[in-house]
């Protein structure tokens, strides 16, 4: 059974209920928490968010790739790409 995700609107309700502020306080909050992940995540840190994971940055080297819909196979560039390692707390939740 797929489930639609939970939108932003739904989750500064729910946010704004679990802490007992109002939805504008709410958004606020979120939106600097997303603000500060990313921003570190960016700069090449780390950031943990306790009971739910760890989001890093994360550098690859230059590689070969395949076009799947050509066949043609190129070399990539070296680039960063976002990590995020999921929390033993969230997985025991998940799991039970």
């Amino acid at each position: 059974m797929t489930q639609k995700p939970m939108t932003k609107t739904q989750l500064v309700a729910n946010l704004a209920e679990a802490t007992g502020s109002d939805k504008a306080t709410a958004n606020q909050a979120l939106e600097a928490l997303a603000g500060i992940v990313s921003k570190e995540v960016a700069a090449g840190g780390a950031v943990t968010l306790p009971g739910l994971g760890k989001f890093q940055c994360r550098a690859r080297p230059e590689r070969m790739v395949r076009n799947p819909a050509t066949g043609e196979q190129f070399m990539k560039p070296a680039d960063r790409v976002a990590k995020v390692t999921i929390a033993k707390a969230l997985k025991d939740v998940i799991n039970n």
